[in-house]
Order: C-alpha cells, then sequence, then structure tokens
C-alpha cells in the first residue's frame, strides 16, 4: 500500500549541525581571547550562554537566520555587561559576520540519500519535503541537491515547524493519517507533531544533536514509532509495517 512520507531536510537528508557547531566554536574561540583574564568566561561557559540565547531566540523567532549571530551579539553583551569590558563595534561586526557565514556552506547530503529517495519513489510512494527555515535560504539547499526531482511541489518551508505548523499541512493536504508518515532527526520539530498528528513517526538519531531538539515525548504513538540510525533502514522499515498491517 502506497504512503505518505513526509522527510525533514537538515540533518536527515544533508548535514547541517556540523556546520553551526564549526561556527560556535570559533565564536568561543574569540570570545576566550578577547574576555582572557577576565574570571567567569571560560570556554564551557561561553558555548552554555550562546546555546541559551540561541534556544530562547527560536522559540521568539521561529527558524530565522538573523537570530543565530543575534545569539553572538547577545552572549558578547551579556560578558560585556557581566566583566565590565568595554564593547567594541569592530568585535560586534565580526561576529555578526561570524554568525551568518554558517549558511554560506556547501551543501552536503547524509549518506544513502539518493539511494533511500530512489528506493521509495520507485516502490510508488509519494514523498513530502518538510523544512523548517527560511524559504531563501532552503531553497537554495534544495536547489543544489536537486531534490525536486523526488518532491516536485510538495515542499513545505515553514519558520516555526511545530504541531500547528504540520497539522496546517496535513489537513490541507487531506492526507489520509494512517497512511502517512514523518521522517526526521528532531524530536521536538519532527516526532512529537507526527505523534500528535496521529501519523507515524520514524526517529532518525544523529551522532551530535542540537539541544534544541531533544525534548521528552509525552505523546503516545497511535501507529508506528522507529528509532533508525541512518537513511537505508527507513525504505524496509516502512515495508514491513505495512506488510503487517495488511489483511
Amino acid at each position: 500500500m502506497k504512503q505518505n512520507l513526509f522527510f525533514d531536510l537538515d540533518d536527515t537528508l544533508i548535514h547541517c549541525n556540523k556546520y553551526f557547531y564549526f561556527v560556535i566554536e570559533q565564536f568561543v574561540d574569540a570570545m576566550t581571547t578577547w574576555f582572557a583574564g577576565y574570571e567567569g568566561v571560560s570556554a564551557d561557559a561561553v558555548r552554555n550562554k550562546q546555546t541559551e540565547i540561541d534556544i530562547a531566540g527560536v522559540a521568539v523567532l521561529g527558524f530565522k537566520s538573523e537570530h543565530f549571530p543575534q545569539s553572538f551579539i547577545d552572549t558578547y553583551h551579556y560578558y560585556c555587561d557581566l566583566t565590565g569590558r568595554k564593547k567594541s563595534k569592530t568585535e560586534q561586526d565580526f561576529l555578526w559576520k561570524l554568525g551568518l557565514s554558517v549558511y554560506e556552506h556547501e551543501t552536503e547530503p547524509y549518506p544513502n540519500m539518493e539511494a533511500t529517495l530512489d528506493k521509495l519513489a520507485g516502490e510508488g510512494h509519494t514523498l513530502h519535503l518538510y523544512t523548517g527555515g527560511e524559504i531563501t535560504i532552503q531553497r537554495r539547499k534544495i536547489e543544489q541537491m536537486k531534490l525536486e526531482r523526488y518532491f516536485d511541489t510538495r515542499i513545505y518551508i515553514r519558520r516555526h515547524k511545530n504541531s500547528e505548523a504540520l497539522e496546517q499541512i496535513l489537513a490541507e493536504g487531506g492526507h489520509d493519517r494512517h497512511l502517512t508518515w514523518m521522517i526526521g532527526n528532531s524530536i521536538r520539530t519532527d516526532v512529537v507533531p507526527a505523534l500528535t498528528a496521529g501519523i507515524h513517526a520514524i526517529h532518525m538519531r544523529t551522532e551530535s544533536e542540537w539541544q534544541y531538539n531533544v525534548i521528552n515525548i509525552e505523546v503516545e504513538p497511535k501507529g508506528a514509532f522507529f528509532t533508525l540510525n541512518n537513511l537505508l533502514e527507513v525504505p524496509p522499515a516502512i515495508h514491513d509495517y505495512v506488510n503487517r498491517k495488511q489483511p
């Protein structure tokens, strides 16, 4: 039986987190250099404060590109106020450009992305792409990976990726929830919204997950809920579940 398969983009089909971690380490290096000798400005403290501010910003602004460099600026201001160190426009300009540089990295697919999508499309399933972020940035990634060949016009980009956004997409599409799946790495934005909507969910485990994505699951699955380690496991997991459910 053919299924509707919604795929997340970042850190499900393509790499994302590792670029953010790379830029964050550059930020931490700059901060610990500038604030050397000031008490309480360790690498771990700076990293934790930036994470705290970054997550708070997503809650308000959603996946807006400016929120990430703004988290660098806000962290910088926090430690200037804490230590009494004078703020520098040159340093702030550097941090803003550093934060925005994360969006300039080339798009890199996860292992077996094409093989997995080819397999599922070849089996007749309908593939959808559902991602959080700004349209311009996400469209650039989609075009670089030529993902329209799999998803055609079934591409949904939302600044706020949550239960309400997914529910709207499902309702407008008239999808049969017994035949619909969400596949993604984020428990917060992929798994919990899917389970809340009563569709099947596949959690794609990543080596290092952004703290924002990690929350407790307090929703009882109405259908399938799997945790898998790589994309090649997705087609057989769906195939086996659907075959078990058929009379």
